[in-house]
């Protein structure tokens, strides 16, 4: 198994806890008034670790929120469907992130965020923390949290403690338009990337974590400096897992009517690192990742599609897959 098993302790993810408001309208950007939808519990490490609770894996998460609604209806929905909140700071002076969100024509989205200057990068290595860090038996990361100092700080002190307990790393790459990653950011990249027993990239985020182009040399690369496992993400296109000693295993799309994007990749991530630390081979967590982040965008809110078991097993029996 390239992680490490559920039964060691929970997925732990770290960073950013937000809301997320959305446009009804597609169009460019926000300079005008125009109809909002939410709030919705948003933060892509908070949907990966709802998704990774829901479908039965032992997961907590640490961030912080603020002392609002907002903040209430995220450890709400985190509690409720499973999750540890125990690490998740509330934070007295300060709002709740926010993101808002307007999709464009061609798919793509305009963000307008409010992490920096909210309780969303207010937290820090606690008691809280320390406690569910040395009980942590996987660690996950997303590359937008590299960009806050407080996430940084938490993640470089825990790694080495649940890989010191035979833990295992997960790295989504999670690169975004929005955020600036400076020099310092690079390395950390870096050195994530070198310690990470998965990587589950998108699109060109293979080739920036492998240092390389083209898709087998990046593969290829990855392998050599001991990733373990590699779930490329495809959209429409399906998924792909790689490993060093057997045969790529290909899992085609869900057919689905896309409602909202956001927080598929999330969904498809906290699937398949949770059906992978229960004891499932790469097909069926792959089938599992799949279904979690077409099922997903079924639903307006980034989380909303987030499934159970069993709505994933009933999912997968009455949906359609791309030939």
């Amino acid at each position: 198994m390239a992680l490490a098993p559920d039964q060691l302790g929970p997925t732990v993810a770290v960073g950013e806890i937000l809301v997320e408001i959305m446009a009804t309208s597609v169009g460019d950007g926000f300079c005008e008034p125009i109809a909002l939808v939410g709030p919705y519990p948003s933060g892509a490490p908070a949907i990966f670790i709802d998704q990774c609770a829901r479908i039965g894996g032992a997961a907590a998460m640490i961030g912080a929120v603020g002392s609002d609604d907002f903040g209430r209806l995220n450890v709400g929905r985190l509690a409720a469907d499973g999750a540890d909140v125990s690490a998740i700071r509330v934070d007295p002076d300060y709002p709740t992130g926010s993101a808002f969100v307007r999709y464009r024509a061609g798919g793509s989205r305009d963000f307008v965020y409010n992490i920096a200057t909210s309780a969303a990068a207010r937290f820090g290595w606690s008691a809280e923390v320390e406690a569910l860090v040395g009980r942590a038996g996987h660690l996950h990361v997303m590359g937008s949290a590299l960009s806050m100092k407080s996430a940084v700080e938490v993640i470089e002190r825990a790694l080495p403690i649940v890989k010191a307990r035979g833990g295992t790393l997960s790295l989504d790459p999670n690169l975004r338009k929005e955020i600036v990653y400076d020099a310092a950011t690079e390395r950390r990249f870096r050195d994530l990337v070198a310690a990470a027993d998965l990587i589950l990239p998108s699109g060109d985020e293979l080739a920036r974590a492998a240092g390389v182009d083209g898709e087998a040399a990046a593969v290829a690369r990855l392998l050599e400096t001991g990733v373990k496992e590699i779930a490329l993400k495809r959209g429409a296109a399906g998924a792909t897992v790689f490993t060093r000693h057997t045969p790529p295993v290909f899992a085609p799309a869900f057919q689905v009517e896309e409602v909202d994007p956001t927080g598929a990749g999330d969904c498809f991530g906290g699937a398949y690192v949770a059906c992978r630390r229960l004891g499932m081979g790469i097909e069926a967590a792959l089938t599992y990742a799949s279904a979690a982040g077409a099922r997903n965008v079924t639903r307006r809110g980034p989380m909303e599609g987030a499934g159970s078991r069993a709505e994933l097993d009933a999912f997968i029996a009455e949906t359609a897959r791309h030939a």
